[in-house]
């Protein structure tokens, strides 16, 4: 039985395929005559090129090949998708695990089924040629910070290099204290503060965290414990989907996810998308660590107790939290999509 519904989901994959583009803004007629399982997926912010393998499953009818109708919805500065998550608005939300380990805090369930990303963002960005080219050249000068770091990745740079808290200055998601004051270096996420100063005319230093040791997973794919129990074989088709889907988008033609993410966020433009997917792929984001070993969406216990001791050994979290039981590496590491 399970054979036949494998050749037969393949079969319709290979009908619905040759209509990729018409994919992208209706659904396919051969949807029409079988019965998907739903799926909403809440990303953590506006659309951009950072969830461009979710829209890419959409627009070419990845999702419908595996027998899914999955609708992603966009995040913005104000939405908790925790919150949405434990309400029953979303099936699935994206978060990272810094703030999946604060679940054990509260026995909060929630459980990590995936991680597209294999390694965090999150940048310290400094001026060129004013000696600030390494983190340990950063002890003791000023750095704009905003409130979320200051709990999690600042503990963590505190410890390893010595950084204080005198050194941080108010970060508002505004450049110019930046481009004002080349003795300031700040926060950033390498697929688009680099691309905004860039155009200011700073080619900035680039510290990513993740190359330094901070080894959070910055893109979990989260849902209740119910579902991945009582809908594994749903789950477990979109991880397996997702995974394609970025494939597909970081290696093949991206323009059908594309104009998804610019209808959804109008601020998203060609130039910022190409230089996000070129900066994703240079440094390793989706298809490096233990994805290039595991496959796409690669989690692993010994990342993620890694992590979690880094944070308590900083004092950004509490010992003794039973963490193990806030991720499954059920639906991953089956080597199923390898760039």
């Amino acid at each position: 039985m399970k054979t036949d519904r494998l050749s037969r989901r393949r079969a319709v994959g290979l009908m619905t395929l040759g209509g990729v583009a018409a994919s992208a803004l209706a659904p396919a007629r051969h949807a029409r005559a079988r019965s998907l399982d739903k799926i909403s997926y809440q990303t953590n912010w506006r659309a951009q090129a950072e969830h461009g393998g979710f829209y890419q499953a959409v627009a070419t009818g990845i999702y419908k090949k595996h027998d899914l109708e999955v609708e992603v919805r966009q995040g913005g500065p104000q939405l908790d998708v925790n919150a949405l998550l434990l309400a029953g608005r979303a099936d699935v939300v994206e978060t990272d695990a810094f703030r999946v380990l604060n679940f054990a805090r509260d026995n909060i369930p929630g459980l990590a089924i995936s991680a597209m990303f294999q390694k965090d963002l999150r940048a310290l960005l400094s001026h060129p040629g004013v000696g600030n080219d390494t983190l340990p050249a950063l002890k003791g000068k000023p750095i704009l910070i905003g409130a979320a770091g200051r709990t999690s990745f600042w503990q963590w740079l505190k410890v390893k290099y010595g950084y204080t808290d005198e050194q941080i200055r108010p970060y508002t998601f505004n450049l110019a204290p930046f481009l004002a004051n080349k003795n300031i270096s700040q926060q950033g996420f390498i697929t688009s503060e680099p691309f905004a100063m860039r155009q200011a005319g700073v080619d900035p230093v680039i510290h990513l965290l993740a190359d330094h040791g901070f080894h959070n997973y910055p893109s979990i794919q989260l849902c209740l414990p119910k579902l991945a129990a009582e809908k594994a074989d749903v789950v477990q088709r979109f991880v397996d989907a997702s995974a394609e889907g970025w494939k597909s988008y970081l290696s093949g033609d991206p323009a059908p996810a594309n104009a998804l993410i610019k209808r959804d966020n109008p601020d998203m433009n060609d130039d910022k998308i190409a230089y996000s997917i070129q900066i994703m792929n240079k440094a390793g984001i989706v298809a490096g660590e233990d994805a290039a070993k595991l496959g796409i969406g690669a989690m692993t216990a010994e990342h993620w107790l890694s992590f979690y001791e880094d944070m308590v050994d900083c004092g950004a979290l509490p010992a003794g939290w039973a963490v193990d039981k806030l991720f499954t590496t059920q639906f991953v590491n089956k080597k199923a999509t390898m760039f």
